[in-house]
């Protein structure tokens, strides 16, 4: 038997107090009816002996301690799930705002989900395809990683996102069923827009269920948003036996939403302000990724997040990289050069990259190809510093001929056009044909096999 409280003991932001509870405990969800009308709920974020401190996630405007029934439903936070929610539109609790009704559903699954058995987890092996060649072919994204984009503010990694979701597959061959879970975090009106109408215009959007955290939403929503999504990625990839790729964005405001709640609870801040639990809470989310033993299906994540003042020392990039198999970090001088992705490959890197290419996953050469690349790029660098410092015209001739590979690797390799799928066959060739501008000597990261085979100079 449930038990209803009449009144409140007092209300600061989205946080309300509740005494006299009995048996309450955390993270259990809460109903509230305010003037016998307008219904809300809330979660338990804090019970000390018979007081309870509890969440709003639609705010608490219209509340006040007299005119709020309270009702404790002795569970977390659930929702609702089906096959059907692919092609839909949630706000960040899961609530159908697309106008297509209700969602019938006899399953139900807590947001916060199990922990994935370390014992029962299989290896990540497998490339996810997304048409660009910087990531596809030097960071490639492998089905059950956790790779997450570092960005800017300003710096294209919407229109990156929305990319990726209208070109990813699982390659060519492959005939598994494969779908994304989208959801954005305090993102502004126009942005969401633009997520929606790319996503229909492109004729994806049935494969894509879009959980939307609009910037005027209630803080506290943005926190509960990458958990249900991620709960509808699990229940898709587990149960349902699909490939679920997984897009966050943008995870800073995640953060900063924790920031502000735990202020408002009155704790001791740690680095930047923020709690000192935010490692353990990024953790949670990034984590629920994987493949399980025995189910066809996988979950891979592509978190985006952007890093305050480009600073990838900043709390938030900096424990995710710790957490994470790896980055793609975007570069605001290729930005500045109108390279679109502005990629920087250097300091990106897929740390499970090496174990879901090569013969039998994308190309036998895939691998040598990346590190010469990598090797390559790096000497572009001292070329040009070495340029700064004496000129151009007192290079040598080999020093020029990697200043010649820089500006085309840039500009024909890392950059591609927004509307561009490049297959995995054109991006390793691509990497060949730039290859072709330096002398074979220079090539020391190839197998010789392997160089013989698809090395042509490039003729003058």
């Amino acid at each position: 038997m449930s038990i209803e409280y009449l009144g409140l003991s007092s209300i600061n932001g989205p946080l309300i107090a509740l005494e006299g509870v009995q048996d309450a405990f955390f993270d259990e969800i809460v109903e509230f009816v305010v003037d016998g009308t307008e219904r809300k709920i809330g979660r338990i974020v804090e019970v000390y002996e018979d007081r309870a401190v509890i969440q709003v996630f639609e705010g608490s405007e219209n509340m006040s301690l007299k005119n709020t029934h309270t009702r404790l439903t002795g569970h977390p936070m659930e929702i609702s799930l089906s096959p059907d929610m692919l092609g839909r539109t949630f706000n960040g609790i899961g609530q159908p705002i697309d106008d297509l009704g209700p969602l019938i559903s006899t399953v139900k699954r807590d947001v916060n989900g199990l922990p994935l058995n370390p014992v029962k987890r299989e290896y990540p092996r497998n490339y996810i395809h997304t048409g660009i060649s910087a990531i596809d072919g030097l960071t490639t994204l492998i089905r059950g990683q956790k790779l997450p984009i570092f960005s800017g503010n300003g710096l294209p990694h919407d229109q990156l996102a929305a990319q990726i979701v209208k070109q990813a597959s699982l390659g060519e061959n492959s005939d598994e069923q494969f779908a994304i879970v989208f959801a954005a975090m305090g993102v502004k009106h126009d942005v969401a827009d633009f997520f929606r109408h790319t996503f229909e215009e492109s004729g994806v959007a049935d494969h894509v269920a879009m959980f939307l955290n609009l910037a005027n939403d209630p803080v506290v929503e943005r926190l509960i948003t990458p958990k249900v999504a991620l709960t509808v990625a699990e229940y898709l990839a587990f149960e349902q036996n699909m490939h679920i790729l997984v897009i966050l964005t943008d995870m800073t405001s995640f953060a900063e939403a924790m920031r502000e709640v735990s202020s408002s609870k009155g704790e001791i801040p740690s680095r930047k302000g923020f709690p000192g639990y935010l490692y353990s809470e990024l953790a949670t989310i990034y984590e629920r990724a994987g493949i399980v033993q025995g189910v066809d299906g996988s979950v891979t994540q592509l978190p985006i997040l952007t890093m305050p003042n480009d600073d990838i020392t900043h709390p938030i990039p900096d424990l995710t990289g710790y957490i994470t198999e790896g980055q793609i970090v975007l570069d605001r001088p290729l930005h500045g050069q109108s390279v679109y992705p502005p990629i920087n490959i250097l300091p990106s890197l897929s740390r499970l990259m090496k174990d879901g290419i090569g013969a039998g996953y994308t190309r036998e050469d895939h691998q040598d190809l990346a590190n010469q690349l990598f090797s390559a790029y790096a000497k572009v660098g001292d070329a040009r510093n070495l340029a700064s410092v004496i000129g151009e015209d007192e290079l040598s001739p080999i020093d020029k001929k990697y200043l010649e590979f820089g500006k085309d690797f840039e500009e024909h390799y890392i950059g591609q056009g927004a509307e561009e799928n490049r297959s995995m066959e054109e991006t390793l060739d691509l990497g060949w044909k730039l290859l072709g501008r330096l002398p074979k000597e220079e090539l020391d990261r190839v197998d010789t096999k392997i160089l013989q085979k698809y090395y042509h100079p490039m003729e003058e």
